[in-house]
């Protein structure tokens, strides 16, 4: 148990990472890498099902995505400026992801290891997921003047490659980020 109470901890660390890129746009105080993978979590479910994936495929999806920058606990969230000059590999992040689920039960070990081995399908709409996300974290940013944020909505739109997230994107981009609660008020 101590091994799994272990590993929860250091997830509790992401809440502590801030997404570096956007300090470079100036936000004081950009969401964490844990707030960034919650909602990656939820376009990855959605992105699935729009995508024609069953259930179990989009509740895998979802997982995936909460696992997904579990590294990031040790490694650090490396925005765009420092990858040009640093290459973050894959057998890196696997390296640092095995490390941190050492000494767990086996099968909980296998099961958190083998949340990120996905089809190439499955991949793709995962990684459509994780920019979507910055996509829509970018328009709130915008909608709360920093400008910068647009270049970003601009670039993830590019980089998509689903049906379905870039006619999310397309959609978000002309929406007002608060529009969600608008007319729920409750009046006397």
């Amino acid at each position: 148990m101590e091994k799994v109470a272990e590993y929860i901890f250091e997830a509790g660390m992401l809440k502590r990472v801030k997404r570096s890129g956007w300090w470079a746009e100036k936000v004081e105080s950009p969401e964490s890498v844990a707030e960034h993978s919650f909602r990656t979590g939820v376009v990855a479910f959605v992105l699935a099902k729009m995508e024609g994936l069953d259930d179990a495929e989009a509740n895998r999806l979802c997982t995936a995505a909460v696992f997904h920058d579990m590294h990031e606990a040790r490694l650090g969230d490396m925005h765009k400026i420092t990858a040009r000059y640093i290459e973050m590999k894959r057998e890196l992040e696997r390296r640092v992801e095995s490390e941190q689920a050492a000494g767990m039960p086996p099968p909980v070990r296998k099961s958190v290891l083998g949340a990120l081995d996905l089809t190439d399908k499955e991949r793709t709409i995962l990684k459509d997921a994780d920019y979507l996300e910055c996509a829509f974290q970018a328009k709130e940013y915008l909608d709360i003047g920093y400008k910068g944020a647009q270049t970003w909505i601009d670039n993830i739109g590019e980089r998509l490659k689903t049906k379905s997230a870039k006619r999310l994107h397309a959609k978000m981009k002309a929406m007002d980020s608060n529009c969600w609660w608008k007319g729920l008020k409750k009046l006397d």
